[in-house]
């Protein structure tokens, strides 16, 4: 697929990009090249091909998920100023 420079320069638009009138040819061509290569990928056969969700058969080693932390909870309202039903309580910014 061939783009044209107006096609470069709408695309820029969209994108809300500022693209020089100077680079507006090296765009076109590697935009081009780019819409080509997709092309040739979609005449591929794939019908053979598995779909695959992951390109490696592995499992993934995890963790224990243990609690490590100590809960500071208490330590930290203790400290603030306002504090209701667990809950920190600030001045209304908006009216």
């Amino acid at each position: 697929m061939s783009l044209t420079q107006d096609d470069v320069k709408k695309i820029a638009h969209l994108a809300r990009l500022s693209i020089s009138e100077d680079d507006i040819p090296a765009y076109e061509k590697e935009l081009s090249n780019i819409l080509g290569l997709v092309e040739q990928m979609s005449a591929v056969d794939t019908s053979d091909v598995a779909p695959m969700a992951h390109p490696l058969d592995m499992v993934q080693r995890l963790r224990d998920d243990v609690v490590t932390e100590t809960d500071h909870h208490e330590q930290y309202q203790d400290i603030a100023p306002n504090v209701e039903n667990s809950l920190y309580l600030v001045p209304q910014v908006i009216e």
